[in-house]
């Protein structure tokens, strides 16, 4: 049997309606994951090399720079391209970032800073937190939330495990004492709210499918329009559901795959679709998160 603090019901068919800001039926949350020169390098001093790079061959025992420069053109190359559009339509984003990524390269999250988006935290390397010792995992927060601060000028108020969290990771953010939120949860449309180490804490849910993931060999997409046509469809059923249950979105993108020119332009079209709609609030998920902590009476 599932443990009996599983929660599968979750809202059911009486989910709370969010009020979203001027009456919106859908919150849409685009998500940057800036995750270059944070993945497992023996170059960088890691113990190995990056398990899943495009290439899909892992190089043991020795340096892999082909895995390492494919990881680089994000942040050479795709951090400008994903700014520049966001800036053309109008778009605040949430750039989630690794700590060791930031630290190597400060732009990484003063640029986005700098333009008026979110950053938030994604760990320190780009690695899973399952099973990682509870001090080991404690110190990863705490430097993480140091390089951020450090180059964005704020603290970090979110966090995003890559893959899965530790049973940890929740506590630790409610303990360090500055999270507003977490994304490490993929079961629902709609945040909610917990209380974790006696501290409100907003859970807001991402999305694996509507993510450019999937450009992954062996993934889904591979041209850019089947990125923007899955994302679309998603859009548009979830805001025709809102007309009844509001509802919330989250789009994953990633520096060195959506940053790509044959792959920009699924991004384009999608923006071109979301921002032309009505009764759409897209916003940074610590204004999402700020909002839901209102609903219930907290202080942002």
């Amino acid at each position: 049997m599932p443990p009996p603090d599983r929660d599968l019901a979750g809202y059911g068919r009486t989910p709370p309606d969010p009020r979203w800001p001027e009456g919106a039926r859908l919150a849409l949350s685009f998500v940057v994951n800036v995750e270059e020169g944070a993945e497992l390098s023996i170059a960088s001093g890691d113990e190995r090399n990056e398990a899943i790079p495009e290439t899909r061959q892992l190089i043991e025992g020795a340096p892999d720079p082909c895995m390492e420069t494919q990881f680089a053109y994000g942040a050479r190359v795709g951090l400008w391209r994903v700014l520049d559009l966001l800036q053309r339509f109008g778009v605040r984003a949430t750039f989630s970032c690794c700590g060791r990524a930031v630290a190597a390269t400060p732009t990484l999250a003063a640029a986005p800073a700098a333009a008026g988006h979110e950053v938030s935290a994604h760990g320190w390397r780009w690695e899973m937190h399952a099973g990682m010792p509870e001090a080991t995992e404690r110190a990863v927060i705490a430097r993480t939330v140091a390089a951020l601060a450090a180059a964005a000028g704020t603290r970090p108020v979110g966090w995003h495990t890559k893959s899965a969290a530790s049973v940890n990771t929740r506590r630790l953010l409610a303990e360090e004492g500055g999270f507003l939120y977490d994304s490490d949860a993929y079961d629902d449309d709609l945040p909610r709210l917990v209380q974790v180490a006696g501290r409100p804490h907003v859970i807001l849910p991402y999305a694996f499918d509507t993510n450019d993931m999937r450009f992954a060999p062996g993934q889904g997409f591979v041209q850019a329009e089947d990125f923007s046509d899955y994302c679309i469809g998603a859009f548009d059923w979830l805001l025709r559901e809102g007309q009844a249950t509001p509802r919330m979105m989250s789009v994953g993108l990633h520096l060195r795959t959506i940053g790509r020119p044959g792959r920009i332009r699924g991004l384009e079209r999608l923006l071109e679709h979301v921002t032309q709609a009505p009764g759409v609030w897209i916003a940074r998920r610590m204004d999402i998160a700020r909002h839901w902590r209102a609903l219930s009476g907290l202080p942002g």
